[in-house]
């Protein structure tokens, strides 16, 4: 699930080689963080949400086949000072 996270975030993405995945595996199920630029965060959430919601969307009907309940965070990537 996480090569399809990675493809559809890519795709919209200017700084590809900054983006962090984070995969945590818990009794509810996955959580995935993706951490970006905050010039890319616009990008990859979209107007009103609309691009992360399609994501999202995405996903549950992917996980679907493996029993398994995904949940995506879009943060911004913590500056280093």
């Amino acid at each position: 699930m996480l090569e399809l996270v990675k493809y559809i975030v890519e795709q919209f993405a200017e700084h590809k080689d900054e983006i962090e995945y984070q995969v945590e595996e818990s009794e509810k199920g996955v959580e995935i963080t993706v951490s970006l630029e905050e010039s890319d965060m616009g990008k990859v959430i979209g107007k009103q949400g609309k691009i992360a919601k399609a994501l999202r969307t995405l996903v549950r009907c992917a996980s679907a086949k493996e029993g398994k309940k995904y949940n995506i965070e879009i943060k911004e990537k913590a500056k280093a000072e």
